[in-house]
């Protein structure tokens, strides 16, 4: 098998998930770790600047729809590119699960954003993945909407509903699938992040362009491990009931670009495109790029909402 990172040959071992059965780096650190993998190799790493983050959150074991695991899933060392767009809050509803209630801007606005990301180190290996989502009000919101968009703006605090999440490795798709329920495939994927530019680029079914991205990276900050945590709660149904998933970003150099004009997003054909063109963007809100993250994923657990 070739290695989408070195385009090496590379040994891999079968592990089995749930009852599935995928393919892992031989050697990796699931292969090695299974979950539990030790933060001062880690922290040894040259693309990892610190684990300090990830001391601060132990993992735990539990029993999964994919078995035993431990939880959170850690990402040491990460990238992503994030396009916030306008769109009309009945589009953006009209995709929507009934219990959800898209989170409103302004009167009839509300927004989505399309995430490449690219996960160098990780309890799971590396791999890539792009996501359609769109930003929802809170479970147990309750309260005025402006209250709810202050504290997602402020505290970077947001809460989304997934519409398509392809990856390009098995194990990313079976955990994300089986254990989180979020609609998740394997194509190729490609994403290559740096100070400079920013480019990705997801395949279709026939190996054709669904969407890409080729866009300057805005001038990047770094800043100290811990500093600037953002959060994003997803929500979705498993198991027969809806569940809420808790992702923390740490962000350790980023940047971002308000109203951006050079944001030129492909549109092919295939999944991606199909959820982005039926939420009838109006225009980019926002490009936000982190040329150096780290991340910690929760599995989810069960959430109500509140009687209509």
């Amino acid at each position: 098998m070739t290695s989408l990172k070195t385009g090496q040959a590379r040994e891999v071992v079968e592990v089995e998930l749930g009852g599935r059965t995928v393919t892992v780096p031989k050697g990796g650190l699931y292969d090695r770790y299974r979950m539990d993998t030790d933060l001062d190799e880690v922290a040894e790493d040259p693309r990892v600047r610190t684990v300090d983050f990830f001391r601060t959150l132990p993992k735990t074991e539990v029993r999964s729809a994919i078995g035993p695991t431990r939880t959170p899933n850690f990402y040491y060392a990460m990238s992503k590119a994030q396009i916030t767009y306008l769109a009309p809050a009945q589009a953006l509803r009209s995709r929507l699960p009934g219990e959800l209630d898209p989170l409103l801007i302004a009167p009839g606005l509300g927004l989505f954003s399309v995430v490449f990301f690219r996960y160098d180190v990780c309890d799971i290996d590396f791999y890539t993945e792009a996501t359609v989502g769109v930003a929802v009000r809170p479970a147990r919101h309750g309260g005025p909407v402006g209250a709810d968009l202050l504290s997602a703006l402020s505290n970077d605090a947001m809460h989304a509903y997934v519409l398509s999440l392809p990856v390009n490795t098995e194990i990313a798709q079976v955990r994300g699938h089986d254990g989180y329920g979020f609609p998740k495939w394997v194509t190729e994927i490609d994403v290559e992040i740096d100070d400079r530019k920013t480019v990705a680029r997801v395949a279709n079914d026939v190996g054709g362009t669904d969407i890409a991205l080729n866009v300057a990276t805005p001038q990047q900050k770094r800043v100290p491990s811990g500093t600037s945590v953002s959060t994003l709660t997803s929500y979705t149904q498993l198991g027969g009931g809806w569940n809420a998933t808790l992702s923390q970003t740490n962000n350790l150099a980023t940047g971002r670009k308000l109203l951006p004009r050079d944001v030129l997003l492909e549109l092919g054909s295939g999944r991606l495109t199909d959820d982005i063109r039926s939420l009838k963007p109006i225009k980019p809100l926002r490009l936000d790029v982190v040329t150096e993250g780290q991340n910690a994923l929760h599995l989810p657990v069960p959430v109500s909402f509140p009687a209509r």
